[in-house]
């Protein structure tokens, strides 16, 4: 799958793109299943709110044959590589929950500027796919960009909080309010919106956020983040676990390329 050129533009320029009704509804209901059945598995891969209810939960393709068979199908990965470059890995896996009525919202934010802090990336050589495992709509906490804030960079400096060996809440890397007002004074914001299936791809420096989810509805968001493989980590200290990053950097073949010895996972 290749994107048209207005799309491609639409991410160089806004820094995200959605891709409508990308999978559909059975392939949707596989993957809601498979996070239900991984959801129960105990271990340090599972964020819970203050509350006890789940957040996130990484590194689903490690132990669920439909997320390792997801990250490889050509629908994400024929984007990615038009987008970023042909040789891509997984960096990092997670599926954020967002239960109906109580589901917690996400701090104004900058991924890249996590993973400089957490992980010594030293380049925003990566792109999120996000794709929705439920209808995405405004009631239910949507993911919120403001367009165009991606060209600007992840400004240095150092993150509120520590940025410790674990999952690195949004909040320890928020922006502040006086920023986030010019930004929206100069960019504006825009939801992310669009039926369970559907994919959108954006930046890892675009600012981004979202609300608490106060309607009947669930939103599951499963992101998957594909880093160049030029682009590896180089923690000063001992890295984080590799269900926050990924540890093989293999190149990733789609589902439809053929597979050698050195790309089976020993």
């Amino acid at each position: 799958m290749r994107l048209t050129p207005g799309q491609v533009n639409a991410y160089q320029e806004r820094g995200f793109v959605v891709l409508r009704a990308l999978f559909d509804a059975e392939e949707v209901e596989s993957l809601r299943a498979a996070f239900t059945r991984d959801a129960r598995e105990p271990g340090p891969h599972r964020v819970l709110e203050d509350g006890g209810e789940l957040r996130a939960v990484y590194a689903a393709h490690q132990r669920r044959p439909e997320f390792a068979a997801l990250i490889r199908s050509p629908r994400l990965l024929g984007p990615v590589r038009q987008l970023l470059c042909p040789d891509v890995y997984m960096y990092q896996f997670k599926i954020n929950s967002k239960p109906a009525f109580s589901g917690g919202g996400w701090s104004w934010h900058q991924d890249f500027a996590a993973w400089r802090a957490a992980d010594n990336l030293a380049e925003p050589r990566l792109l999120n796919a996000a794709l929705f495992l439920d209808d995405a709509t405004e009631h239910n906490g949507p993911v919120i960009f403001v367009p165009g804030s991606h060209r600007r960079g992840a400004p240095g400096g150092t993150p509120r909080g520590a940025v410790g060996a674990s999952h690195v809440d949004p909040d320890e890397i928020a922006l502040g309010r006086d920023e986030m007002r010019e930004l929206v004074a100069r960019h504006g914001m825009e939801s992310a919106k669009g039926p369970a299936g559907s994919v959108v791809l954006f930046h890892p420096e675009i600012v981004h956020g979202s609300a608490t989810n106060m309607s009947p509805q669930p939103r599951r968001l499963l992101i998957a983040t594909y880093n160049d493989v030029r682009n590896q980590p180089s923690p000063a200290g001992a890295a984080r676990p590799d269900y926050l990053v990924g540890r093989d950097t293999r190149t990733l073949r789609a589902d439809d390329e053929p597979i050698t010895d050195g790309d089976l996972i020993r």
